[in-house]
């Protein structure tokens, strides 16, 4: 099983040509108030690594953190945020679809879902787009600790079913809070890091336009 040694943040970047380079890069997406920071926290087990706002959508760049010196989490700009304007909307699909197209260190997404709720335009937008290029990525349902164990099941499948994913059983449910799934994910990214170098970007027309 992976164990996380050190954590610690690098640096905030407006695009992929800003990210150290040298490191796998698994990025984190998900709506704004999905609990993107407190995951990340979770997984360095150390809660004063990522700043969890009170006011989501806060977050407007590439945040990397450097895991065991091995790896990096990107964490992408959050989205859904009704107090955002349109153009901060677009400024934000610039800056992740970029990243996606041009991080040549990309090697896996965590794309976070609150179980709670059923999946929104956003989640769905950026499902498709990984699905059409091809990146690898695992969808995690954030907050189950919120429902019953017996409902994760259900909830997963209906993720699955929006997401067009094709298993329900790979959704990892997750929550910060009561500590459930980081073993789940801690091997998810170990399998990633173990699997051969590919080049997952290729040619399409998909867009993560609003």
């Amino acid at each position: 099983m992976l164990q996380i040694k050190k954590s610690s943040f690098i640096t905030s970047a407006k695009g992929a040509e800003g990210i150290p380079k040298g490191f796998p890069e698994i990025a984190i997406a998900g709506k704004s108030n999905v609990g993107k920071s407190s995951f990340i926290n979770y997984m360095a087990n150390n809660y004063k690594l990522a700043r969890v706002s009170g006011q989501p959508g806060k977050t407007r760049m590439l945040n990397v953190y450097r895991f065991n010196d091995a790896f990096q989490l990107v964490d992408l700009p959050g989205y859904g945020y009704a107090a955002v304007s349109k153009g901060e909307v677009k400024s934000w699909a610039g800056m992740v679809e970029g990243y996606f197209m041009y991080s040549h260190n990309l090697r896996h997404v965590f794309l976070l879902v609150d179980i709670r709720h059923r999946p929104g335009e956003h989640d769905k937008m950026i499902a498709q787009f990984l699905q059409q290029y091809q990146i690898p990525h695992t969808v995690l349902a954030t907050k189950c600790d919120k429902i019953p164990k017996r409902d994760w099941k259900k909830k997963c499948m209906d993720i699955a079913f929006d997401l067009r994913q094709d298993f329900a059983d790979d959704i990892i449910p997750v929550s910060a809070q009561n500590k459930i799934g980081r073993d789940q994910v801690l091997g998810r990214i170990a399998a990633v890091l173990a699997e051969p170098v590919e080049v997952f970007i290729g040619e399409g027309d998909a867009q993560l336009e609003p």
